[in-house]
Parts: C-alpha cells; structure tokens; sequence
C-alpha cells in the first residue's frame, strides 16, 4: 500500500513549530505514525502544500501529518475501508463522546458535514478520487473518574471525568490535544484496554498473577505491568507501579514513586520525585521531590526541586526553576480558556487543566502559573517582584532576555527558524 503524507501548513503554539516535529507518548509524531503503519505500507511520499501529486492507482493510505491515531484505531479503519472496498474518509459522529469532549473542542481541522465530522485520513482501494463516503469508527468510550474535587468547590459535580476511547484519533491544533493524546487517549486509554484483556481473557489474568507470585510482587509490581530497559539503576525503595514503560540508562533514587508513566531513555529522576500518569522524555532531569501529575515533559529538560506540574505540557530543552507552582483550577469554578488551533482563545470544555512550555525556555524559582497559560518558545523569565505571577500568556517579546545586557548569550533557535521562513 502506498502512504501519502499531507503537509500541516500551521505551527502549534507555543512551541513554534509544527505538529509532525513533536514528541507525543516520547515519540516525534511522524515517527508514531510510521510505526504504527508500518504493517501496512510498502512506500511512502509526502505531498507539500502548493505542490502537485501525480496520480496512482495502487491503494493507497492518506492522512495530514497533524494526525495522532493509535494501533486499535487504524486497524480497525483499514479492515473495514477493505471490507467496504471504495474509497472512505475517517469520520465521527457529533455524539460521540471521546470525540465530542476532548478532541472537538479548539480543533480547526475537522470539516463539519451534517451530524457528522471529517477527519484528514483517507484511504483508497484504487487510488485517490473525487467521491468519497465517509467512514466512521466506534471509539468505544468509557467513562472513567480522574479527580475528585469538594462539592462546595466544583461548578456542577465533585466527580471530574475523562471520556476515554479504546480507539483513538485526534488532530494536534492546540497544545491541549497534546495534552488530550498523551495523557486521556494514551495513559488512560492503554489503562482501560489493560483492565478490558484482564476481564474478558482469563489465560492473560491467570498469566500476569503467576508472574507476580513467581517474582513475589504486587501485581501492579510486576514484570509484566513495569517494562524495563537496559542498565537501569533503581533504588530498592522506590515504588513503580504499572503499567509503565521505563528507557535505557535511567537513575531512580530513593523513595520515588511513579504510576502508569513512559519514562524514556538517560533520564535522571532523584530522590523523593513523584510522577503519576505522566511522560518524561529522553534526557530529561527531574531533582529531589519534584511532582508531574498527567504532564508531558519532552527530552532534554529539567523541572527542578519542590516543583509540581499538573495537567501540563513542557516542551524540549526547557528548565523550570525551583518551586515552581503550575495551577490547574480556577478558585472560583470559571470556564477555563485556551489557545486554539485558529489562534483565538476558546472554551476547553476542561474544568481542571495546567499549563504550557514551549521549547527552549528559562523560568526562574518561585513562579506561579495559571490555569491555561503558554509560555512561548525561546523565552526567559527572571524571577522578580514584578514577575512572580504568570496571569496572561507570555509571547516571545514578553521575555526577560530582550532587557539583559547578557542577552546574546540566550540562543533563541526556534525564532530564528520562524524568520527564516518568513523571508
């Protein structure tokens, strides 16, 4: 089959570049999506806007390189794209509600058509033509509680809820489908198929029981649930729930606990760190007691001590200084706003979600974060009287480097590239 790959023309923001280039579950997304067509496909061209294709008639697979889609959701699509034997694109319906509360909302990528939504994925038996019927795929969502917030605090309900497909596919717009496709489509989704085999397959539950009384662990101990690479050094005291996937060359100190989380390759986690549903990505630096609760954190950063992130996204190469807070609730229960994939702020249709870091950024101790913010890539923020309190998105102009005298010794790759590309 052949694989044609349409080019996103729009970078996602804060992080000033496209969504192909980012790490989703620690992996650049175009490298996700290879893997997980790769059963399929025999070749490969990419298609850039503005430029022709010429025709073919082999099958063939087409998609926006936006696209985050899982293993379940594409061969589901394909098996029944061959079954039907014409040519169909990835539809959903508006009441579906994995679709309808988390990857509708700050999207500009689906085209609406009566009660259903069109996504960038097609496929075609005999090459691509004009008529297309649309398809569409059961998520097979189940509802499942994440947080529990005081009545007298909540707007609605003290139970807050993620819609969690067993199928997924989402467009990347907006730094919260980043957040969506890592920690509810992913973590959680890889979760409710763990719990979904061990109801329904009794030779996978009596297997994983006799791996943790052959290794005399807890269940969520074992080796079947904690995947672990090579040359890792862990302390006896740490606690790793599963399931989580742990890299090559990774320091664990003493007393951390991690639950359901990717942890990649030469990362450096010390002591009393807690991480819990969340992804750290390759080479990235976590010190003593810092905490990631549902946070991305990509490759080559560092949140430093006594930090909490919740419900975040940070980008590469980014520091976060010490005792840094990052808020994820409104005091007074108010809709939460975000960055869409338009560029307008926009309902999240998310009671409870943190922050965003772009790519090569430097915050100073000490801050404290608001619900929803961006911080652009390349910035600095100092730590000072006059910024402590990160209220408003913060633009690379915004940044404290631009009044050092120092300032050109602050590398500022991600800017450079976007002015290149506008000459």
């Amino acid at each position: 089959m052949l694989k044609i790959i349409l080019h996103a023309p729009n970078n996602v923001h804060p992080f000033c570049e496209p969504a192909r280039d980012l790490r989703i579950q620690n992996s650049p997304l175009w490298l996700h999506q290879r893997n997980v067509l790769t059963p399929y496909v025999t070749r490969e061209v990419e298609v850039k806007p503005g430029v022709p294709f010429n025709p073919t008639r082999e099958p063939s697979i087409v998609y926006r390189d936006n696209l985050f889609f899982d293993q379940e959701y594409i061969d589901a699509f394909i098996s029944e794209a061959k079954r039907k034997n014409r040519a169909v694109r990835a539809a959903f319906s508006a009441d579906d509600p994995a679709f309808r509360e988390h990857a509708l909302p700050l999207s500009s990528s689906y085209t609406p058509a009566g009660s259903l939504y069109l996504a960038d994925l097609w496929y075609y038996p005999n090459g691509p033509v004009a008529d297309v019927e649309p398809l569409v795929i059961d998520l097979q969502s189940r509802e499942i509680g994440y947080y529990h917030v005081p009545t007298y605090m909540a707007e609605q309900t003290g139970d807050l809820l993620f819609q969690v497909p067993l199928r997924s596919l989402i467009a990347i717009d907006s730094w919260v489908h980043i957040f969506v496709a890592d920690m509810i489509f992913s973590q959680f989704g890889r979760g409710a198929r763990f719990e979904k085999q061990l109801h329904e397959d009794l030779a996978f539950k009596l297997k994983i029981i006799g791996t943790a009384i052959y290794e005399g662990r807890q269940v969520l101990d074992c080796s079947e649930l904690v995947q672990m690479g090579k040359n890792c050094v862990i302390d006896p005291s740490a606690v790793i729930h599963g399931p989580t996937i742990i890299g090559d060359n990774v320091n664990i100190g003493a007393g951390t606990v991690i639950e359901n989380s990717i942890i990649g390759n030469n990362v450096n986690i010390s002591q009393g760190c807690q991480i819990m549903l969340s992804v750290v990505g390759d080479g990235a630096f976590l010190p003593f007691r810092a905490a990631l609760f549902m946070t991305t954190v990509m490759d080559h950063s560092m949140v430093a001590q006594n930090t909490c992130l919740q419900m975040c996204v940070i980008g590469r190469n980014t520091f976060i200084g010490a005792g840094t807070t990052f808020t994820d609730y409104n005091i007074i229960p108010a809709p939460l706003r975000a960055l869409s994939g338009d560029g307008s702020l926009r309902p999240s249709n998310r009671p409870v979600l943190g922050g965003c870091v772009g790519h090569n950024c430097r915050l100073g101790s000490g801050m404290i974060v608001y619900p929803a913010r961006t911080i652009e890539s390349d910035v600095v923020l100092a730590a000072s009287q006059e910024r402590r309190v990160i209220s408003k998105d913060i633009r690379f102009e915004d940044s404290d480097h631009h009044r050092m005298k120092l300032s050109h010794l602050h590398q500022t790759p991600y800017h450079k590239k976007k002015e290149e590309e506008s000459w």
